[in-house]
């Protein structure tokens, strides 16, 4: 698994906010967590309606893999994000049709930043801690 310092949105030789470069045919991961009901278009044409606990956003050559438990099936499956025809998020019940791949890169993001917070937060806390001692009682 990547450090939260290692993903498509990092790149400690560069300035914020530049893309990464990486190598033609290279995937990248990205973690995304989240419960969605979307309807998906297979190679044939077939539609069904599937029940997915997301893991992960897979960016590769030419494609997108949106990656995670699928009900239907019970067990980990990729979906191609250009064959998700609605996407329907299970905690908030938003129906998104149009610019799937954006909002998707965009909650992985927000996902990104939230635990590197929450990281930093708790080392801080530890720092404080250590530094403090021990609690001690009004005995």
């Amino acid at each position: 698994m990547m450090s939260m310092r290692q993903n498509a949105f990092f790149d400690p030789a560069r300035r914020p906010g530049r893309p990464v470069e990486t190598p033609p045919g290279a995937w990248r991961t990205l973690p995304l967590d989240g419960r969605f009901d979307i309807a998906y278009e297979d190679a044939t044409g077939v539609w069904s309606n599937r029940s997915l606990d997301a893991r992960e956003l897979r960016l590769g050559p030419g494609r997108t893999l949106l990656g995670g438990i699928d009900a239907l099936r019970g067990g980990y499956r990729g979906f191609r994000v250009d064959r998700i025809r609605r996407l329907t998020d299970g905690t908030t019940g938003e129906r998104i049709e149009t610019g799937i791949l954006d909002r998707l890169l965009g909650r992985a993001e927000a996902q990104r930043r939230a635990n590197a917070m929450r990281i930093r937060r708790q080392t801080r806390a530890r720092r404080h801690a250590a530094l403090t001692g021990p609690a001690r009682s009004l005995s």
